[in-house]
């Protein structure tokens, strides 16, 4: 779609094609890259970074999956030394999930390894610059740190 034609498109129209054309950029950079690390995981890693220490039954929602899904990725993660569990101080039925020091370096190497996709495919890019991509980062930001009005509403 032509810049012309994505200025004469509504709000609501216009975060549909965000919301696209995001997902397809993303799974475009994670294609172009040579981690062995699978996607859930590196996203499972990413949401205990954003979240930190979490219990199991936390994560399963914010993935938006089942707690037995989310127990097993988190034993994957446990396994491989990524994650750790410790008890809740909060609640002695539980445990909390945090990242090790190192799944926080398979998850920097990771981040470190799609930032240099994006970098190239922008350098080879002749109509965007560092201004254009520091406005795109900005926009989501703001958009990313704004209330969830849908809950302080109470509708889904």
């Amino acid at each position: 779609m032509t810049q012309a034609k994505l200025e004469r498109l509504s709000v609501d129209d216009l975060s549909a094609e965000l919301v696209l054309t995001a997902g397809r950029f993303v799974r475009a950079v994670t294609r172009h890259t040579s981690s062995d690390v699978p996607t859930a995981t590196l996203r499972l890693l990413s949401q205990l970074d954003e979240l930190g220490p979490v219990t199991v039954g936390a994560l399963a929602q914010a993935d938006r999956c089942s707690q037995p899904t989310m127990s097993a990725a988190v034993q994957y993660l446990c396994d491989r030394g990524w994650g750790a569990k410790t008890p809740n101080p909060a609640d002695a039925r539980s445990t909390l999930v945090d990242l090790t020091a190192p799944g926080r370096a398979v998850l920097e190497e990771a981040r470190r390894e799609r930032a240099a996709v994006v970098a190239d495919r922008l350098r080879a890019d002749p109509h965007h610059d560092e201004r254009d991509l520091a406005t795109a980062v900005a926009v989501l930001r703001g958009l990313l740190h704004q209330p969830d009005r849908t809950h302080e509403e109470g509708t889904a």
